[in-house]
């Protein structure tokens, strides 16, 4: 089973160009998936029945599995079968009996404008981790990128004169505008922190860790989380809380959904609506609230 995980793997890298993270999600996904059907003496995709599959889907609702999970888990089979039966390791797509289960949508978590506005004080500016931290933050809010986005811009990606970056993902490009407050934070970085922060000048990277190095993912967390509790924010803050909060903020303040839309990358528009109907709630509740008949 190893190969055909192998090529398929190979298939989304290549062929559908796939983001490396989703390529990582697939594989762990699958390599469960194998482990389990190894202990059950299935060596081969074709020894696999739809009673196996379903059988499968079972054990991780027993481990308590949540829906998302379940879902994601899935996914990563449905689309292994199809790759089984296109390239004819399977005569026939077995996943066609599995469902997903329903998943809650949870409302995402906004900051309002002054809890932003606090958070994206706090770093200050007096060493070049605090313009880089300040530059890093600023820029999240000025234009919605995703944080694996973020940390991996070049400085040829950016163009403070025109005050735009252009961010690339597996399938298109996206230009994306920023104002004055994120200019003037990456540039006071450029000129007064970056240089002590790269391992060396042939660094193209926009930012780095302390070691000159890419920073990840869950580095970028920490940092956020710990502005965020000097500013004493309740709420939980993740890297997508700016990302949620950039759109919200747009539509609060009369952004059309179409823009935003091709700003954060999303391939369908019904992803967006979210943010509008958070919009309408919010204000049914001040209605509501102030209404005498409310």
């Amino acid at each position: 089973m190893t190969q055909e995980i192998d090529s398929f793997l190979g298939y989304l890298r290549d062929v559908k160009t796939i983001s490396k993270n989703t390529e990582i999600s697939y594989e762990s996904d699958l390599r469960k998936w194998q482990d389990y059907f190894l202990t059950q003496g299935i060596m081969k995709p074709g020894d696999i029945t739809r009673e196996h599959l379903k059988d499968y889907v079972g054990r991780l609702q027993e481990e308590g599995r949540k829906p998302s999970t379940i879902s994601r888990s899935i996914a990563s089979m449905k689309a292994f079968f199809h790759f089984l039966v296109r390239e004819g390791y399977a005569p026939v797509d077995l996943s066609d009996c599995l469902k997903a289960p329903k998943i809650e949508k949870k409302v995402p978590t906004i900051l309002t404008q002054e809890e932003m506005q606090r958070l994206l004080e706090e770093p200050g500016s007096d060493t070049p981790k605090a313009l880089r931290d300040k530059a890093m933050l600023e820029l999240l809010y000025a234009t919605g990128i995703r944080v694996s986005e973020l940390i991996s811009l070049k400085l040829s990606d950016i163009n403070l004169q025109m005050e735009y970056l252009v961010c690339t993902d597996a399938h298109k490009e996206r230009i994306i505008p920023f104002g004055p407050a994120a200019k003037g934070a990456v540039k006071a970085y450029l000129e007064e922190g970056r240089a002590q922060l790269v391992d060396s000048e042939d660094n193209e990277l926009l930012f780095t860790n302390c070691s000159g190095k890419e920073m990840s993912r869950q580095g970028f967390w920490k940092l956020i989380k710990s502005y965020g509790r000097k500013a004493g924010i309740a709420v939980e803050i993740t890297p997508h809380t700016f990302r949620h909060s950039f759109a919200a903020h747009l539509v609060d303040n009369g952004a059309d959904l179409k823009s935003v839309q091709e700003m954060m990358g999303h391939s369908d528009i019904s992803t967006t609506q979210v943010y509008a109907q958070m919009k309408r709630e919010r204000i049914r509740e001040v209605y509501t609230r102030a209404h005498p008949r409310g």
